[in-house]
């Protein structure tokens, strides 16, 4: 029998660089655990926590980060990958304008932390994102998940005295094909593997492969990789996306050019970097 579980969003400040996120995961949830519950985890907001950002409006891009974003992005993506991979047609406009100062800034960091494989993405390369972040600002994926997840599973039943596993969690896609998972990104899930980033990704859009969302690290208990997938998904269909999936979508939130969002904007918004799963049982409803 298929197991059921309830989700259970929970809204915090948004988080910024230098914050405690263990004392604020742990305020949060404080009087809501209870033994067995799985507590998920926006990797984003880890990463922003943990410092883990960059500004690019202070990087100068070289000459292949210029073709990237003049070539690659606004013919190569705007006009072919970009319809071959199902993406929405505003999302496809967007990428035929691609923006080429700020582009080329944001595929030269690409290329340094990710990979050239990666940085031929349109978005995330890497794990890399740019969404939910001030200025000039995108947040690099934590370098390891596994340490952090860990951590807060430690915290929580060590300070709060409840049993729970711990998930860390992204919105970039996994895709499943007879049994088999693969991502463009780097997990730590036995059983989801991360193969070269571009040509997963083009191939789980271009089939319509199933998608879920990644889990990248689980800490306190073994988990079967499909509960783990349907987990994820669960997590970012009940959380929302905060001021949009994209940069352009935040920009168009907040009424401002991609780099024009300031950091008390973002306070602002409900954050719910934390979601409760909770097995479903008869006094729930499901």
């Amino acid at each position: 029998m298929k197991l059921k579980f309830v989700a259970e969003p929970v809204q915090t400040t948004y988080w910024m660089p230098g914050d405690d996120y263990l004392a604020i995961i742990g305020e949060a949830l404080k009087e809501r655990l209870d033994d067995g519950d799985i507590v998920a985890v926006s990797e984003k907001a880890l990463s922003v926590a943990k410092g883990r950002i960059i500004n690019e409006g202070q990087v100068k891009p070289g000459i292949v980060a210029k073709v990237l974003a003049h070539f690659w992005m606004r013919i190569v993506w705007g006009r072919f990958l970009g319809r071959v991979c199902d993406l929405k047609v505003e999302n496809v406009c967007r990428l035929q304008n691609y923006p080429l100062k700020e582009g080329s800034a944001h595929k030269q960091v690409a290329v340094w932390h990710a990979s050239f494989l990666q940085s031929l993405l349109w978005g995330s390369e890497g794990g890399i994102d740019a969404s939910n972040l001030a200025y000039s600002y995108v947040s690099l994926p934590l370098d390891k998940p596994e340490e952090t997840a860990a951590e807060i599973c430690y915290y929580l039943r060590n300070g709060l005295g409840r049993k729970v596993t711990v998930m860390i969690v992204d919105t970039d896609k996994t895709y499943s094909c007879c049994g088999f998972h693969f991502t463009h990104r780097s997990t730590q899930v036995k059983d989801i593997h991360t193969l070269l980033g571009y040509f997963s990704y083009i191939a789980g859009r271009a089939l319509r492969l199933r998608r879920r969302s990644t889990p990248l690290a689980i800490a306190g208990l073994r988990m079967d990789v499909n509960l783990a997938l349907d987990l994820a998904e669960t997590v970012h269909k009940s959380r929302g996306s905060g001021a949009g999936l994209t940069v352009w979508d935040m920009a168009e939130t907040f009424g401002v050019n991609i780099t024009g969002v300031t950091w008390s904007m973002l306070k602002d918004l409900r954050h719910q970097p934390i979601v409760i799963l909770r097995l479903c049982r008869r006094h729930y409803r499901c």
